[in-house]
């Protein structure tokens, strides 16, 4: 048994044991809706990062096999850019659609559907003369798509509704609630990476979308429970009759426009250029929305806290768009530059980015405890000042991988595991101060009747990284380049690209918002 098929299997057990310990030791602070939306939640992301650790190795061995090296990589960066920026973009829409015409439930389960037709879509691209098809490969993409945008703003927004506005205990469920992100994440990077690049890359999306199913199918029946409390319903105005969505019932004005959405993202998926600006253009006209509504509510408190969350925005969008290198170009690294044999066996370089999961699954109990110990006594960051301490700690991260590029990578350009892990610790440690914190503030500062939307517009803000991630990671990429390029050449292209943008970039965006935490705290109006 190699040395791979044994860390999956320890993976399992452990999670196996983790995850009861978890729960058992949670249950009385928290109420069971946590755990229920949780393990939705977990094996939601199964489905999502066992694609995406297989998604640009898949594209630039396979796909695009017939192709130059550098074409070929430039091909996936973009489509991978595009994809990730649409599965962020999307639930703008999503939360739009639950505040106003389905309600949390509905719409978490619609999106579920159409996220796993997607994965098995990709799992049937490995029958005969399929293989290589683009349409039937983006149509895929496109099915999960449109379904993430569905799923993934609502269930952290229908998580908020279970706790009062500056409840304590918010920022410790949403550290909870994440670690569940990772295990999902975790176990699926694990296993369907080892499936897909040892037995069958189709397989492994098989997986990812068995996943999703199992997800769907624990969120449907603790729908029919009093585990969530009654919560999550259609709004009154569509049960009474009073609302309805291009003339029909709210439930299939959505549903046909769904599935009309799907073939415009399939091909958006091929118009790299069209992506990157339409990226732009939707961005600035939610923002320019959010900014119409901060300043002309005659709540002055609720429109300097929806300030706030714009003016983050744009740091949440810097911390992503590095971050997101590990389903990229740090994937493609790891693969060219880093020694991956252990007790002589190759692990896979996908298996890599399981790394990130596990961290989190170690330390999200420890930051839950740690943030709820410093509020009791007085000394907890304010939600500005974790931003600063997550992008300090990424920007910290790609200088560890910079430091061992350039002064202790062997003679024939190869980093240790090592500073990789290292590197992928102090990204943890980044996000586990930043992301949970970011989605439970999105809660605090809303303004109720809005929050489904903002939470999208949240997440808008991590489409636009994604972009920005694929057109990063194209500058790894060099015409010089050919599958015999010695890793010598391609450490220091590689190297180069992550001292600017990973080091000395996001060094510069946490010193500049540390200038702002005084004003942004005082416009929180007592919200941490």
């Amino acid at each position: 048994m190699d040395i791979t098929l044994w860390i999956m299997i320890i993976g399992w057990v452990f999670v196996l044991i983790w995850v009861p310990f978890i729960i058992y030791t949670n249950k009385k602070a928290h109420p069971k809706a946590l755990f229920v939306l949780f393990f939705a939640e977990m094996w939601e992301r199964f489905s999502y990062y066992g694609m995406r650790a297989l998604l640009v190795l898949y594209m630039t061995k396979v796909l695009f096999i017939d192709l130059a090296q550098n074409v070929a990589e430039t091909q996936a960066y973009g489509i991978y850019g595009s994809y990730t920026a649409m599965v962020y973009l999307f639930p703008v829409l999503g939360g739009l659609v639950a505040d106003r015409l389905l309600g949390f439930k509905k719409t978490i389960i619609w999106g579920g559907l159409l996220m796993s037709l997607g994965h098995f879509t990709l799992a049937l691209q490995g029958i005969e003369g399929l293989e290589g098809n683009m349409p039937f490969f983006f149509a895929a993409l496109a099915l999960i798509i449109v379904g993430n945008g569905f799923f993934k703003p609502n269930i952290s927004s229908f998580l908020g509704t279970f706790y009062e506005t500056d409840d304590p205990r918010k920022d410790g469920a949403f550290s909870i609630f994440y670690m569940g992100v990772n295990i999902g994440s975790f176990l699926a990077t694990l296993t369907c990476g080892y499936v897909g690049q040892q037995i069958n890359w189709h397989y492994g999306f098989g997986l990812a979308g068995i996943g999703m199913l199992l997800g769907l199918i624990v969120f449907y029946f603790a729908s029919k429970t009093d585990m969530l409390q009654g919560k999550g319903g259609q709004p009154e105005e569509v049960t009474r009759g009073e609302r309805k969505f291009l003339g029909l019932k709210p439930d299939y004005g959505v549903y046909i426009v769904s599935l009309l959405a799907i073939p415009v993202c399939a091909y958006m998926l091929d118009l790299d250029e069209v992506m990157s600006g339409a990226m732009i253009v939707i961005s600035l006209l939610i923002i320019a929305y959010l900014l119409y509504q901060a300043l002309s509510t005659k709540d002055r408190v609720e429109g300097q806290r929806l300030l706030v969350v714009i003016v983050l925005f744009f740091f949440h969008a810097i911390f992503w768009a590095l971050f997101e290198q590990a389903g990229g170009s740090l994937t493609i690294f790891t693969d060219k530059n880093v020694d991956r044999f252990v007790g002589g066996t190759e692990i896979p370089a996908s298996i890599f980015q399981s790394l990130n999961p596990l961290y989190i699954m170690l330390l999200a109990p420890v930051f839950s405890w740690m943030w709820l110990k410093l509020n009791r006594s007085g000394k907890e960051p304010s939600t500005p000042m974790k931003f600063v301490l997550g992008l300090t700690q990424l920007a910290l991260g790609f200088g560890v991988i910079v430091l061992g590029a350039k002064y202790f990578a062997s003679g024939d350009g190869l980093v240790s595991i090592a500073f990789l892990a290292l590197m992928y610790l102090l990204h943890t440690t980044g996000e586990l101060s930043l992301s949970p914190i970011g989605l439970s503030m999105v809660t605090k500062l809303s303004p109720a009747k809005v929050v489904g939307f903002v939470m999208g517009a949240w997440f808008l803000s991590i489409a636009l990284a994604n972009k920005m991630a694929g057109l990063i990671g194209t500058l790894t990429t060099n015409e010089a380049v050919t599958d015999d390029t010695p890793a010598s050449v391609t450490l220091g292209i590689y190297s180069d690209t992550y001292l600017i943008w990973g080091f000395c970039v996001v060094g510069a965006a946490a010193l500049v918002l540390l200038l702002l935490v005084p004003i942004l705290r005082k416009w929180m109006n007592g919200i941490h």
